[in-house]
């Protein structure tokens, strides 16, 4: 990025915190805060400053307004002395539960094929699918849904239970969403009902765990299963059945008849009904973890010293707004439309486009060609923070 650019950027940054209302985070005089600034000598990190220290005796905004920082964080940690210039140091009270969607790091994404409107639209879906998993699997309550400005967005949980839990027990979290270690074998519960040696028998009681968790969610997959087969024909429902790996016809035959004469133990979590069951099972719990699962950025969470993007404050990547979603309009929000910030809006500028490229900004997609253009001003500090322009003289 060439001095003019750079230039331009921070001081539009600038007047943007001049009229903006920024909020610290809970608990801020507790997080050591940092920021990246504007140098020209590369990405320049200034950290472990308190509250205190980033705004001496005023306030965020003025701190913002007079720094001009090109990105600004607040640690997920508390502590006692946040300023102190090692994490050995500070003291550690304990961490908000973070967890980080970035677009480009989705499965089933390319970053070379895929526009960052598509990206972005791929990133909300893998979203919801986190907040069903922390609401329902996990019963969160204080949840945080902020869009990064970037390529994401994150999720901040505060419920009091999940502060001092230890790198280890957040592991442990981010396994569940990820789904890893989960099998078929992990959710069936065995109960002895007869014999006394310690070993299965045929009596033993196989039963679906389905009273919550990846159990439940299956539970609810297979419910749909059987019901599905039982509103087919005899010669569909066969067709449906032989399609699983590993069931013939014949199996076919006596699973469809124990479906319709059982289905209230089937729907029970009784797995052992017929043994092919646990066959279709096996194949939907796969379907299940593929459909359900978030590919969250595992290292954000298990890190409780993690430094978060501040609510408010803009991207110095893309000059979009670092944006907190109420849970409520988080199905209308659409971030390059909601997150433009208002002081780029109204305005025209010139930049030179250094490549050809399509920007989709504001509800409306503008095809840049390589030259200067006119523009509106918040297409070109986009333009300019992703590195696809620089600043022309006007």
């Amino acid at each position: 990025m060439d001095g003019r650019t750079r230039e331009y950027l921070k001081g539009r940054f600038g007047d943007h915190y001049r009229r903006s209302d920024i909020s610290p985070p809970p608990a801020a005089n507790e997080r050591e805060w940092g920021y990246i600034t504007w140098s020209s000598g590369g990405t320049t990190m200034v950290r472990h400053h308190s509250h205190l220290d980033l705004v001496g005796g005023g306030d965020l905004g003025d701190f913002l307004a007079g720094e001009r920082p090109r990105h600004v964080y607040f640690s997920a940690g508390r502590y006692d002395d946040p300023g102190a210039s090692s994490m050995g140091k500070k003291g550690w009270r304990g961490s908000d539960l973070v967890f980080d969607l970035d677009a480009d790091h989705l499965p089933g994404v390319d970053p070379e094929a895929d526009s960052y409107a598509e990206m972005l639209a791929e990133c909300k879906e893998a979203l919801l699918r986190l907040l069903d998993l922390l609401e329902q699997d996990f019963a969160f309550e204080d949840l945080t849904v902020v869009f990064s400005g970037g390529r994401g967005y994150h999720v901040h949980v505060r419920d009091p239970g999940v502060l001092e839990l230890s790198r280890s027990a957040r592991r442990e979290i981010v396994d569940y969403v990820l789904g890893d270690g989960v099998d078929i074998e992990a959710l069936i519960e065995t109960e002895k009902v007869s014999g006394s040696s310690g070993r299965k028998t045929p009596a033993d009681k196989r039963t679906l765990q389905n009273d919550g968790g990846w159990g439940r969610r299956l539970q609810t997959e297979l419910n749909a299963f059987v019901e599905e087969l039982d509103g087919l024909s005899d010669d569909e429902a066969m067709e449906r059945l032989t399609a699983f790996d590993r069931i013939g016809e014949g199996k076919a035959t006596t699973m469809l008849g124990a479906i319709r004469k059982q289905r209230d133990a089937i729907e029970a979590g009784n797995i052992d009904v017929h043994n092919a069951l646990k066959t279709i099972a096996e194949t939907l719990l796969t379907r299940v973890l593929e459909e359900q699962t978030a590919p969250i950025d595992e290292p954000v969470t298990t890190d409780i010293n993690r430094l978060i993007r501040l609510p408010g404050s803009l991207h110095g990547g893309s000059g979009l707004e670092v944006q907190h979603i109420p849970r409520d309009e988080l199905d209308s929000f659409d971030p390059l439309v909601d997150a433009v910030p208002e002081t780029f809006v109204g305005n025209d500028i010139s930049v030179y486009v250094r490549e050809e490229t399509t920007i989709r900004l504001g509800g409306e997609s503008f095809r840049l060609s390589e030259g200067v253009h006119s523009m509106p001003e918040y297409v070109g500090v986009f333009a300019m923070a992703r590195g696809h322009a620089t600043k022309a003289a006007e």
